[in-house]
C-alpha cells in the first residue's frame, strides 16, 4: 500500500466522521455548530495535503491506470469542500448541515475511487 493510498484512507474515514457528526448536529441541535466549520476545513488540508502527495506521485513517474481520471479526482476533491462551505456561509440551519454531510460522502466516495484508479 503506497503512502498516496494511506492518505486517501485517512481522508475517507475523516470524511465518514464529518457526515456522521453533521448529521447528528441535525438531529440533535438542528443548527451547524461552529466547530463543524472547523472540522470540514481539516478535511480539505487533507484533501490539499493528498492533492500534493499525488501530483508528487505522478511527477515521479507512477503512472495510475486512468491517469486523467486520477487528476481530475484529485482537482475535484479539493474543490468540493470549499465550495460548500461557501454556499452555506450565511446559513446555520439544517440544511446548511446536508450540505456540509454530502459534501463530506463525495469527498470520501472520490477518495475510495482514487484508491481504486492507482
Amino acid at each position: 500500500m503506497s503512502a498516496l493510498d494511506q492518505i486517501s484512507w485517512v481522508v475517507t474515514g475523516y470524511a465518514v466522521l464529518v457526515a456522521l457528526v453533521a448529521g447528528w448536529s441535525a438531529y440533535r441541535w438542528r443548527r451547524r455548530p461552529p466547530w463543524l466549520d472547523s472540522m470540514a476545513w481539516m478535511l480539505e488540508l487533507l484533501l490539499a495535503v493528498r492533492a500534493v502527495a499525488g501530483l508528487g506521485s505522478l511527477l515521479q513517474g507512477h503512472e495510475p491506470d486512468q491517469e486523467s481520471t486520477h487528476l481530475i479526482y484529485l482537482l475535484a476533491s479539493v474543490c468540493i469542500v470549499p465550495l460548500a462551505l461557501r454556499s452555506v456561509q450565511g446559513d446555520d440551519g439544517p440544511w446548511s448541515l446536508g450540505v456540509i454531510a454530502v459534501a463530506a460522502i463525495a469527498v470520501a466516495a472520490i477518495s475510495v475511487r482514487m484508491v481504486m484508479t492507482l
